[in-house]
């Protein structure tokens, strides 16, 4: 199949198919004697492995770490379950982060009468933070 059948089945835009070709996350797909690229429902799968993983948060280096495990028939089941587990821990330390984030946010805005007056805690508080950054 073209890029543009293997983008619509793939739910991944040809633009970014050309971009994972490039960065080596996928091989270059095989070409006809015009030049167009041909794909087979095997890259299909690939690709569709690559969106669902970028679908849930994971960085291009991790998804390449995923199909080097996906593509190792002899892999053990634990080292997937390790890279999975890793980035659950940043996962919740990123939550902890935003939910610190956003209590900080909602006492600010709290403290803020939002009437016709000009001053503001709001805006008093992000000119005098003395705050370490996250």
């Amino acid at each position: 199949m073209n890029i543009g059948q293997a983008a619509e089945a793939s739910g991944v835009t040809a633009k970014m198919i050309r971009y994972y070709e490039s960065i080596g996350l996928i091989s270059a797909a095989s070409r006809t004697d015009s030049g167009y690229r041909q794909y087979t429902d095997r890259d299909v799968q690939t690709l569709r492995f690559i969106r669902r993983s970028r679908d849930l948060g994971f960085s291009i280096e991790r998804i390449r770490t995923l199909l080097g495990l996906w593509e190792d028939r002899g892999r053990k089941s634990a080292d997937v379950k390790k890279l999975a587990r890793q980035y659950i821990a940043e996962l919740d330390r990123d939550i902890e982060k935003l939910q610190t984030i956003r209590n900080e946010l909602q006492n600010l805005a709290d403290s803020c009468h939002g009437d016709q007056r000009p001053d503001c805690p709001i805006l008093d508080e992000l000119a005098t933070a003395q705050h370490a950054c996250h």
